[in-house]
């Protein structure tokens, strides 16, 4: 009787087909690459925005949680309104030019519910574009 070796298992991985897999791929990529066409950009250009920003209307919320409302369009000095007079005005604004931007200003002592109603209000008026204005930290 011939005597037989053991198979022994093999603990390592072929990698060479893995290799000529890849290098057939990146032969074709390299074939194809030519044929590809770029896409074009259109870029905005200057002439296209006809219409400058608006300025926006600033909120202003003082320590004691009375209202004020400034235009930054015009630069004018606040104006004390209540809050139903602060509705209306939004709404007459918004109707006017619906994209103007909408800034809420507030001291820092004044509590965040205040400010948060103030939001709601906007939302519910349906203001698009509302913010909040900070200061700059001082160096």
């Amino acid at each position: 009787m011939i005597p037989r070796r053991q198979r022994r298992a093999m603990n390592q991985i072929n990698v060479v087909p893995y290799i000529d897999v890849m290098l057939v791929l990146l032969v074709i990529f390299m074939v194809t690459a030519p044929f590809i066409n770029p896409s074009q950009i259109e870029l905005p250009s200057v002439g296209k925005s006809s219409l400058a920003p608006v300025g926006p209307l600033e909120i202003m919320i003082r320590a004691d949680g009375s209202l004020m409302l400034r235009d930054r369009e015009l630069a004018e000095e606040g104006i004390a309104v209540g809050e139903l007079e602060l509705k209306k005005t939004i709404e007459a604004r918004q109707k006017l030019m619906p994209n103007q931007p909408v800034v809420i200003s507030a001291d820092k002592s004044v509590r965040y519910e205040a400010v948060m109603k103030v939001m709601d209000t906007m939302q519910r008026l349906g203001v698009a574009r509302v913010g909040l204005m900070v200061k700059p930290a001082q160096p």
